[in-house]
């Protein structure tokens, strides 16, 4: 958007949120993370498995439901072949990008540190193991076979084909109506019904996708079924919200309320956890599988809701430090985890507690990461894409 029309509040919505998801990824190495990550620290800290859990809730559904809300003004603006050609651009130039050249070196990088198959070159490794062409070891521990995937870029994976989708049903149907200054907001009553309906689906699809259990849909798309009612219920409110005005309209009041509720749900899971309270379950039939989806459910649209007004209320502005952080946030998406991996293991030689090396490795992330971003972004081709 010109800078006339920037919506300030969602600009640091966005950075706040690409800080969590930094200072998240660094963890995956210092904390119970429950998945694959690249390093592994010898020793972990568990108070960052509550802060994992915290964050996994909400924060990527709160960048669906960002995106969902540009969507409809950029499809306006540029029309399905210009849209769609945008979107392939920005999205699928980095999905290759990181898919056949970023990645694998990451995951090489593990497969040499971190595996007992020895030492073999970078090109045995990418043709054998990355594309699965050769022969699978049998005690091959995973986490899948071939090694191939998107990592963190599922996001932008699914934000195009999210895209594509819209782009469909646009096409189809009439063209809407324009943008209306004045709406009806969602109120507490339907808020808490969509919540009640998103924790009753994730229920549901947890009988058969547990948390954390990724899968290749259609072959090639990376997604973990278990978070899909959640991230797909709030993309679709965030495109309903741009033709409805409701990021402008939802009442102060109301903000507040849900701001409230997330802050508290939160606050269940860091002083419980530690007691070996909280209902923590990934999935399955039990009194734990029910409740952590209503427990997450809350969360997610406490802070969905709520960040998004206490931003709008409080943070509406921006100064030339927050506008230059807020233009590099999809970059610095994009290039975090190469970077955060390798810091990791530059100070992986450091006598320092999983607590201290965390800290070590945010601290040096941030800055390295959107100076990086910045530097590109002043490239031709590389200022389309991010």
């Amino acid at each position: 958007m010109t800078d006339k029309k920037r919506l300030f509040f969602i600009d640091n919505s966005r950075i706040f949120l690409i800080l969590l998801v930094i200072a998240h990824h660094v963890g995956q190495a210092y904390g119970p993370t429950g998945g694959w990550w690249a390093y592994q620290n010898p020793e972990r800290i568990s108070i960052l498995g509550f802060f994992f859990t915290v964050n996994r809730s909400f924060f990527m559904s709160l960048f669906f439901m960002i995106s969902g809300y540009f969507m409809p003004s950029s499809f306006d603006r540029k029309g399905a072949k210009g849209f769609l050609k945008d979107r392939c651009w920005r999205f699928g130039i980095p999905l290759l990008f990181f898919f056949f050249i970023l990645i694998p070196i990451q995951h090489y990088a593990y497969f040499l540190h971190f595996r007992h198959y020895g030492h073999i070159p970078f090109w045995a490794y990418y043709v054998g193991y990355y594309l699965g062409l050769g022969v699978r070891p049998a005690d091959w521990s995973g986490p899948s076979w071939p090694e191939f995937n998107f990592g963190h870029l599922w996001f932008i994976e699914h934000l195009l084909v999210f895209a594509i989708c819209y782009a469909l049903l646009r096409t189809f149907w009439k063209k809407p109506a324009k943008t209306s200054a004045e709406s009806n907001p969602p109120g507490n009553k339907e808020i808490f019904l969509l919540t009640l309906t998103i924790a009753v689906m994730s229920f549901i699809i947890r009988l058969w996708y547990p948390i954390d259990k990724w899968i290749g849909f259609l072959g090639i798309i990376q997604t973990a079924f278990a978070d899909v009612p959640r991230d797909l219920s709030w993309f679709i409110v965030g495109v309903i919200a741009y033709r409805r005005n409701w990021f402008f309209s939802i009442p102060k009041r109301t903000g507040l309320v849900w701001l409230s509720i997330g802050i508290a749900m939160a606050a269940l899971c860091y002083v419980l956890g530690p007691l070996h309270l909280f209902p923590w379950s990934g999935g399955g039939v039990s009194l734990e599988a029910f409740i952590y989806p209503v427990w997450e459910a809350l969360l997610c649209s406490g802070l969905c809701i709520g960040l998004l007004v206490f931003f709008r209320e409080n943070l509406n502005h921006q100064d030339r430090l927050a506008k230059t952080l807020a233009e590099n946030t999809y970059g610095v998406y994009l290039f975090h985890v190469p970077l955060v991996v390798s810091l990791q293991y530059a100070i992986s030689g450091l006598v320092l507690g999983p607590f201290l090396k965390f800290l070590l490795v945010f601290i040096l992330a941030v800055p390295i990461t959107f100076t990086l971003c910045n530097g590109l972004r002043k490239l031709p081709v590389m200022r389309t894409i991010l």
